[in-house]
């Protein structure tokens, strides 16, 4: 192969397995205080791109699946900017799986790295909410903005954990191949394009994002608190009884075991036994 065809061209699948293998060492033991810094600034950019999907889906007018589509290309802002600015996103660390299963790293360090990044996706995501009450987004387009928040939110309270588990797993499968191939990719152009299909793929068909939800679900508990975005939501205050911190707590435990389970399992462990399973040397060719 020549030098223009290794730059142009995407690494090869084992490549990137050794590639996310090294990279999951380094992730799990890089220091607290950046890791918790770029896990803040992960759940920030998802809440982001959880606002732009907001207002994709605040005309009540648009068809359905156009407005899913419209509402899923939007929402891969969120994911662009953790791939290409930088961040620590709990889902796509479910790859790092892969680094424990090669016994790079410790169960303890791969749990501890979780957890951190968990905390502060979590927390990112919150001080992003207060931020959006504060600056008045959600009154946007005569309170349509605030109503799509608060239908989005509502949507998934209302799933029963089967659901919500399922939908968990669906998604963060989709998310971890998106990483897959972010790392495959040579260029922020590939990234970009790796990114946006698998992800607009999952918020279109509806699947669960454990960070995503701590955004869009105490957003449409911030919503329901106004009696105008209420009122053009036109839900009544009986259908609104699971949008509370219990009906929160209720769907995100489900959708993170899920999201664990679709990541580390099914993406992880699956692309650890084709390319890593039994091999020794990291440059063995395929």
């Amino acid at each position: 192969m020549s030098e223009f065809a290794k730059f142009v061209d995407a690494f090869t699948p084992a490549e990137v397995a050794n590639k996310v293998k090294t990279l999951g060492v380094s992730k799990a033991n890089m220091p607290f205080l950046p890791l918790l810094v770029l896990s803040m600034m992960a759940g920030a950019f998802i809440s982001f791109g959880a606002m732009y999907y907001t207002v994709a889906m605040a005309d009540p007018a648009q068809a359905y699946g156009a407005a899913k589509i419209l509402g899923g290309l939007a929402f891969s802002l969120g994911f662009i900017l953790v791939a290409i600015a930088g961040g620590e996103l709990f889902t796509g660390n479910n790859l790092i799986v892969m680094a424990w299963a090669k016994k790079r790293i410790t169960l303890g360090r791969l749990l501890k790295n979780w957890s951190l990044v968990y905390m502060g996706n979590a927390l990112g995501a919150f001080i992003t909410v207060y931020l959006v009450f504060a600056s008045g987004f959600l009154d946007g387009g005569h309170h349509d903005v605030g109503a799509a928040a608060l239908k989005a939110g509502l949507a998934k309270v209302d799933l029963t954990t089967t659901e919500a588990f399922v939908r968990g797993i669906f998604c963060n499968a989709l998310v971890c191949l998106a990483s897959w191939m972010v790392y495959a990719s040579r260029t922020v152009v590939d990234k970009v394009f790796a990114v946006i299909f698998p992800i607009s793929a999952f918020v279109a068909m509806g699947f669960e994002h454990c960070i995503a939800n701590m955004f869009m679900i105490p957003m449409a508990m911030v919503a329901s608190l106004n009696p105008e975005i209420v009122a053009v939501s036109g839900i009544s205050v009986d259908a609104m009884q699971n949008l509370t911190m219990s009906g929160f707590i209720a769907n995100i435990i489900p959708v993170t075991l899920g999201n664990i389970f679709g990541g580390s399992v099914m993406v992880g462990m699956s692309l650890y036994v084709i390319y890593l399973y039994g091999r020794e040397d990291d440059n063995d060719e395929w």
